[in-house]
């Protein structure tokens, strides 16, 4: 299969299975059949799927109440790992029944726990387990490292995003320039598609470094971008952005977990992320973040606080920060231990799981999406209205998510789809974004959600948006 997925679409390869066994590649039964083969349909069990009667937008006369929903949300918020419950416990046992000694009390001591996972999260961002560490919340650790890596000077002092950045990063970005006295409309460079396309041309990019990047103090892109699902070239950015003098940065939030990274193997200076989306730790639940160890030494100004210290020298409560290396000095407060212990039960399922044969379930299951959709949904199908996908169709440039654009009144879709047990969401202006996540989705939840959605464009007059 790694071959196949080498040289071949995954169209190519789900038609070429499913010539193999006899079937219709559109079929029922060809989803039943490649759930059945799939090596990953275990770790579907190790998680709290939603049922249809505790959701709120269902309605139970469309659908069966004790039957799980179809969950295509996994983008936005992944599922609870059922051993979350266990773990959680565990440390509210221990704050029980040991108090003040649960800082240095096993399983996760308070005082450490943010040294658990290093060896786990550096495995799926590519990093030296010491240049990687769980702290703060997504936004508040690119505020952290952007005041440090961000030092402008008269002649460099831009900030290159995306155009239509996650907005809490564009506000980060603009209020780092604001801070340091410059005006965002100058600061803030922002790079568009092509007029008429959705997604960013990597030549574009580079152009655009060659152009302004000598006026570029740090590139700071999204790995994955959040409303299109493109996955940008993050190792030839990197590189060339680093040739015209720009630091470089990027925002992991919708990769981690999702597409290979390799942080050290590509220069990045810092990157940081959330883990509730892919990583499947709970809404709001720590963040993770990573400096590359050759800024171990630097010597840019940033804000301590007590964690900053190295951890032999804590607690020894000295008036002058010992600082630690590298990214354990941007630490500013103790974490809680209990967001440890939910992204404790996530990353075990990942170290069983392999990130490696994730991508090979990600290749199929998202490429039969796409499949069923450009079959059915396709430009000039007359049966039903047309969905455009405006995700790159080349897999190198894609993850799990697959962004839709729909000739009709989108919010009107969503809400009817909602009634019948689909969870996903809409983004703004125009998009409902689909991500089947191969460590939780089946094929069938991918071809439930075709059927849904046919059956909704078939009985729905909905006036084009």
């Amino acid at each position: 299969m790694d071959h196949q997925q080498q040289v071949e679409s995954p169209r190519e390869v789900l038609q070429a299975l499913a010539r193999k066994h006899n079937v219709d590649v559109l079929s029922l039964e060809f989803a039943k059949l490649m759930d059945s083969q799939d090596p990953l349909r275990s770790f579907r069990d190790r998680f709290c799927y939603p049922k249809n009667g505790a959701l709120a937008t269902v309605d139970p006369d469309l659908v069966d109440p004790k039957e799980e929903c179809v969950y295509l949300c996994g983008n936005s918020l992944g599922l609870k790992p059922r051993t979350a419950d266990t773990y959680m416990q565990e440390q509210l046992d221990k704050w029980a029944n040991t108090g003040a000694e649960l800082h240095f009390t096993e399983p996760l001591p308070a005082a450490l726990c943010d040294q658990y996972g290093r060896e786990e999260v550096g495995r799926l961002v590519g990093a030296d387990p010491t240049s990687v560490i769980l702290m703060n919340s997504l936004t508040v650790n690119l505020n952290l490292l952007m005041l440090s890596f961000y030092q402008p000077t008269p002649e460099r002092y831009k900030i290159l995003i995306e155009a239509q950045a996650f907005p809490s990063d564009r506000y980060a970005m603009v209020s780092q320039v604001e801070l340091r006295g410059y005006n965002p409309k100058d600061a803030v460079l922002e790079i568009k598609p092509r007029p008429g396309e959705h997604t960013l041309r990597t030549a574009d990019i580079l152009q655009m470094l060659k152009e302004e990047g000598s006026s570029i103090a740090v590139v700071c892109l999204g790995g994955v971008q959040y409303y299109t699902g493109q996955k940008f070239d993050m190792e030839p950015i990197t590189k060339a952005a680093q040739e015209q003098g720009c630091l470089v940065g990027w925002d992991l939030a919708h990769a981690v977990g999702n597409v290979p990274l390799h942080l050290d193997q590509w220069g990045v200076d810092f990157a940081c992320w959330c883990t509730y989306k892919y990583l499947n730790s709970g809404a709001g639940s720590i963040g993770g973040a990573y400096v590359n160890k050759r800024h171990d030494t630097r010597e840019a100004p940033h804000l301590r606080g007590w964690w900053s210290n190295k951890e032999t020298t804590r607690f020894f409560m000295f008036q002058e920060c010992d600082v630690a290396p590298g990214v354990d000095s941007f630490r500013m407060s103790n974490p809680s231990p209990m967001m440890v212990a939910l992204v404790k039960a996530s990353l075990e399922i990942f170290e069983e799981a392999k990130m490696e044969r994730l991508l090979q379930k990600q290749f199929l299951l998202t490429g039969y999406l796409e499949l069923l959709i450009k079959t059915y949904l396709r430009s000039g199908q007359t049966q039903f209205p047309e969905v455009t996908i405006i995700t790159p169709d080349d897999v190198r440039q894609r993850g799990s998510q697959l962004s839709l654009s729909f000739s009709i009144n989108l919010h009107e879709v969503h809400e009817e789809i909602q009634k019948r047990g689909v969870m996903c969401d809409v983004r703004r202006p125009s998009v409902m974004r689909i991500a089947p996540v191969p460590l939780y989705n089946s094929f069938y939840d991918v071809h439930r959600f075709i059927d849904i959605l046919k059956d909704v464009f078939a009985i729905c007059k909905i006036v084009g948006a």
